[in-house]
């Protein structure tokens, strides 16, 4: 279709008579609807410059670079931009949102949903991954943590000496405990470098009793909030383990309570601004005060209730008959003993009688009974025993001897062989089975017959005659 019979928008429409001729507004509206449609939200890199924002919440500002420049705009959707970046001139950042067309100054510009500082995403891997490496090691179990020291004599403090984090902990430390001594190890706290300054200095602090220096009891690592670029020295892997190998215990205190960095884990306690930790390590004198105060009357009340007690005590003994009678009481108790020591005599002496007197009878039972006479007498009765024993089984066995011998008798004179012997005979068919009637005999049979000095084999032939008897056509003679 050609192009003069569809509008901007893409509506057909009749040729015209003349040149079409478009409004601003008309155009603007096609120019947003094509960039719309052509954009999902995208992320853009650039440096804020132009940064403005208005009563309302909303934030204006230009991101550019070497090349162009893109308007941005951040709305106060509910507050949700609280949750990016604080924006400045001069920042380096990446902004998402939705490109689209500002109709009433005829500008293309970004609409902005979150904004983080460039490079964020990659430190936040780099210290995702350096946190898992030392937690594997055990750099921050709680097992490896010391505890600090209730009334620590001396701090040490690893800090620049013009930054505001040190004013702030001197103050909270003049006033909780005016008698503390305070060492400050100059270093650097952001930037290139920092990190080998900050243990350089960590490791001044351990060595001072080395240079005749009385020691700190404890150290603290302090610096005041900041990007996490500004944060990042304290993230480097060398100063980590040089405040794991500290000999001192040692408080983290970087940045702001939101502020989490891998000298936090590392350190023997984390505290969330550097005014914490100053609370934290050394006790509020008022306090303290208060507390003795509170001890020392409570003190008071007990060592005055205990006296009373003992003097209520004191006053009963001396009311009691002991210390009115002491001779008296003395001379009772003596007697008294020497009462025990009588009895127990005597009672020893009685029970020795009985023993004496049991003693004696136990002999003379043992002397009247002659265990070698009753010995002997029991031997005699077991010898007569076992010659009856012997005599009684012999008898048994010549009985039984008999007894086998007439059954032996019996069974040869019963036996098959004897029968034989008489004149009898036995016949039986091939298989042995003994044949009891004719009627069993068929024709073509083999039969056995057994006499007293052989054997007879015969085959059976059946006959016609009325009888039905069987007829004996071979015989054979067999021993």
């Amino acid at each position: 279709m050609p192009a003069h019979d569809v509008d901007l928008f893409g509506n057909p429409e009749p040729p015209p008579k003349g040149p079409r001729v478009f409004s601003v507004s008309e155009v603007t509206k096609a120019v947003r609807g094509v960039i719309e449609s052509a954009f999902d939200e995208v992320w853009i890199e650039g440096e804020v410059s132009n940064f403005r924002q208005q009563a309302s919440g909303h934030q204006y500002f230009t991101l550019k670079d070497a090349g162009a420049q893109l308007s941005c705009v951040l709305f106060a959707r509910g507050g949700a931009w609280r949750k990016t970046v604080a924006l400045q001139d001069g920042m380096l950042v990446q902004a998402r949102g939705k490109l689209t067309v500002y109709e009433a100054r005829g500008q293309y510009q970004l609409n902005v949903n979150v904004v983080q500082a460039a490079g964020a995403g990659l430190l936040q891997a780099k210290f995702e991954a350096l946190k898992r490496k030392l937690a594997a090691e055990g750099l921050f179990d709680e097992e490896r943590k010391r505890g600090l020291p209730q009334f620590p004599r001396a701090v040490g403090i690893v800090t620049s000496p013009t930054g505001a984090a040190l004013h702030d902990m001197l103050n909270v430390l003049t006033r909780r405990a005016p008698w503390l001594r305070v060492i400050v190890s100059p270093a650097r706290m952001q930037g290139e470098g920092a990190a080998a300054e900050i243990a350089k200095a960590l490791d001044d602090l351990n060595q001072l009793a080395a240079h005749g220096i009385a020691p700190v009891d404890v150290i603290v690592l302090a610096r005041g909030g900041g990007s996490i670029e500004d944060l990042w020295e304290f993230n480097d892997e060398p100063l980590a383990r040089a405040i794991a190998a500290s000999a001192l215990p040692v408080v983290s205190a970087v940045g702001h309570e939101i502020d989490f960095t891998i000298a936090d884990f590392v350190a023997d306690l984390r505290a969330p601004t550097p005014s914490a930790a100053a609370e934290l390590i050394v006790p509020d004198t008022a306090e303290l005060l208060r507390m003795l105060d509170e001890r020392a009357a409570f003190l008071q009340r007990r060592v005055s209730a205990a006296i009373g007690h003992l003097r209520t005590h004191l006053a009963g003994l001396l009311r009691s008959a002991l210390f009115r009678e002491p001779a008296r009481r003395i001379e009772e108790a003596a007697q008294r003993v020497d009462l025990a020591d009588q009895s127990l005599q005597r009672s020893a002496e009685s029970r020795l009688a009985e023993f004496s007197l049991r003693i004696e009878a136990l002999g003379a039972s043992v002397r009247q009974h002659r265990p070698d006479q009753v010995l002997a007498l029991h031997r005699q009765e077991i010898s007569g025993i076992a010659g009856t024993l012997t005599d009684r089984f012999q008898q048994r066995l010549r009985r039984e001897k008999d007894r086998l011998t007439r059954i032996a008798d019996m069974l040869r004179l019963l036996s098959p062989g004897q029968t034989i012997a008489r004149g009898y005979t036995i016949t039986t068919d091939a298989d042995g089975k003994v044949i009891r009637s004719a009627a069993s005999i068929g024709s073509g049979s083999e039969l056995h017959t057994r006499l007293r000095d052989g054997k007879i084999i015969s085959i059976v032939r059946a006959t016609n005659s009325d009888s039905g008897r069987t007829k004996l056509i071979k015989r054979t003679d067999g021993n």
